[in-house]
């Protein structure tokens, strides 16, 4: 009776693993179609064109919201000193904080109007953007994620440079030229640092990798996901000598997101003490 039991729970457990062997590539795959959805714009605009519709809104999405970024600096750098005081405590917190600013940038930077194509809305970044917002609020409801900087392998803090250059955002842009600025004052002025997904997401998922494994994984998967995705896109900024340091600055989610997503199994091989 007991040996029955006992066999019947592995083969409840063998189901379950080859259910989520399933879950994050078909996720994986429905998030790789939303990021190629149709942008909507208030002027007609040919398929071939639809790259300069989202370069013209992200031009100007984000500037009518320039006195809000202070916010965002502020509040991430007080969690962090709260974090290194109550340690996992301030688990919910930041998961809300992190849906919640996912939730902002969803609005923000997912739509604005543009002088070209007049009224255009990202429609990839506004549902992915959404997504995560609410499942980080979800992980806040149900206490899973764990932040603490104690015990956190050293190695992890090389990515520590990555994020301070995404919380930075050393830029300045004139019409299409963009160019280094590393004004100190950017460290609480930048517009991009909590209002876009490119440049907040690195310093997000930097927690999230010191946290490791007391996040909660499926919010931590898409997250890794959507930033190499868009990391990846943004690739294309080195093309364009004018943008090419804007390609620099986006190195960060790239290389942040490829390394979130290989840890679990980074872990998994590492040797057990």
């Amino acid at each position: 009776m007991v040996e029955s039991q006992r066999n019947q729970d592995m083969n409840t457990d063998q189901t379950k693993q080859k259910k989520r062997r399933w879950l994050y590539p078909v996720i994986y795959v429905l998030f790789s179609v939303i990021s190629m959805l149709p942008a909507y714009a208030e002027k007609p605009f040919a398929p071939q064109d639809t790259q300069d519709v989202i370069i013209n809104l992200l031009m100007v999405a984000v500037r009518p919201y320039g006195a809000f970024a202070p916010i965002f600096h502020v509040a991430t750098t007080v969690i962090i000193v709260l974090i290194l005081v109550w340690r996992d405590r301030m688990g919910r917190v930041l998961a809300a904080y992190m849906g919640l600013n996912y939730l902002v940038i969803a609005l923000v930077q997912s739509m604005g109007t543009t002088e070209k194509y007049g009224f255009v809305i990202h429609t990839g970044s506004l549902i992915m953007c959404t997504i995560l917002g609410i499942a980080w609020i979800v992980a806040a409801i149900r206490t899973e994620l764990g932040p603490s900087f104690k015990g956190v392998p050293l190695r992890r803090y090389l990515l520590l440079p990555l994020a301070l250059l995404a919380f930075w955002s050393p830029y300045s842009a004139t019409a299409s030229v963009v160019r280094p600025d590393f004004d100190p004052l950017l460290l609480l002025t930048s517009l991009d640092y909590g209002l876009t997904f490119c440049f907040t997401t690195p310093v997000f998922l930097f927690l999230l990798v010191l946290s490791y494994p007391r996040v909660s994984a499926f919010a931590y998967r898409i997250t890794a996901f959507n930033g190499f995705l868009y990391g990846l896109f943004n690739l294309t900024h080195f093309f364009n000598p004018e943008s090419r340091w804007m390609g620099v600055l986006h190195l960060p989610l790239l290389v942040m997101s490829s390394y979130a997503l290989m840890l679990p199994r980074l872990e998994q091989q590492m040797p057990s003490h």
